[in-house]
């Protein structure tokens, strides 16, 4: 069967909308749920989708800097002007009838977006721009197997939540410890296995690695969609594609963030697919 992957694109929109709500869906990861006339027209279709979020500038009036866009696209921001301060965030979820989208924010240290998850409350204001597309992968094979670290998250669970009933899905998160898991609904026959890194830091463990070389394809054709630091993917890319076997056009492992760097636009996808989301 040909399982074909389709892509659409959208126009750029930069959108100022305003906090309604601030949950902790567990102690490190806070759900924004962010609404206001700007999201109107809003698209998204794909569990990867991903916008750029636009932050206020520390100590400016609280309004966030968005990017100007031209003929070209983005243009660049005038040396005497504010620069703005992005960072690609995966969309969790999309009310357009209540006109609400929900962004998951890992609260880890230093981080820019994650300060200002941490300090946000309703009433604040923040920019977003996107998605400039989705990549939607049909429902149509036989196994899916699915991966993630923290910034991945949001992307796995719409992955399940969007899975069809009875389908077989495999799928693992890597998470500091049991205090990080999260209850994530879904009609499809899932085996949800949370992995601990047991003190080890984020992008040095092994433990996704290690669970995807004991995983033992079912029979037919299967999806296999990973995200996370870039460099824990590499090692399973391989095996994916060389001991699985696993077809280039079925797979779209894509490094969210590396380890050592600061996280502005870091965006490792796999060479051989179409860009497909970016991390929360």
């Amino acid at each position: 069967m040909a399982h074909e992957t389709t892509a659409r694109w959208y126009e750029l929109v930069p959108r100022v909308l305003e906090v309604r709500r601030v949950a902790r869906v567990t102690p490190r990861t806070a759900r924004i749920t962010l609404g206001g006339s700007d999201l109107a027209g809003f698209q998204q279709a794909a569990p990867g989708d991903h916008v750029k979020v636009c932050l206020p500038v520390p100590g400016g009036d609280g309004e966030p800097v968005l990017p100007v866009f031209g003929d070209d696209g983005m243009e660049p921001t005038p040396p005497d002007r504010p620069q703005p301060i992005m960072r690609d965030y995966t969309v969790r979820a999309h009310r357009p009838e209540a006109g609400e989208l929900d962004l998951d924010f890992v609260l880890h240290v230093g981080g820019a977006a994650a300060q200002w998850a941490a300090a946000a409350a309703p009433g604040d204001r923040i920019g977003i721009v996107g998605p400039r597309g989705s990549l939607i992968v049909p429902f149509d094979y036989d196994w899916y197997l699915l991966g993630a670290d923290e910034t991945g998250l949001p992307a796995l669970a719409r992955w399940l939540e969007s899975l069809p009933a009875g389908v077989p899905v495999t799928a693992f998160v890597e998470v500091a410890d049991a205090e990080d898991e999260q209850k994530i609904d879904s009609v499809a026959d899932v085996s949800l296995t949370w992995l601990h890194r047991a003190g080890v830091a984020p992008g040095r463990s092994d433990v996704l690695e290690r669970a995807v070389r004991a995983f033992v394809p079912p029979a037919g054709d299967g999806f296999v969609w990973f995200a996370g630091e870039a460099g824990t993917l590499r090692p399973i890319r391989r095996h994916v594609r060389n001991e699985l076997g696993i077809h280039p056009d079925h797979t779209d492992i894509d490094g969210y963030w590396k380890a050592g760097t600061v996280n502005l636009d870091h965006h490792e996808a796999d060479p051989d697919v179409a860009d497909g989301g970016a991390g929360a």
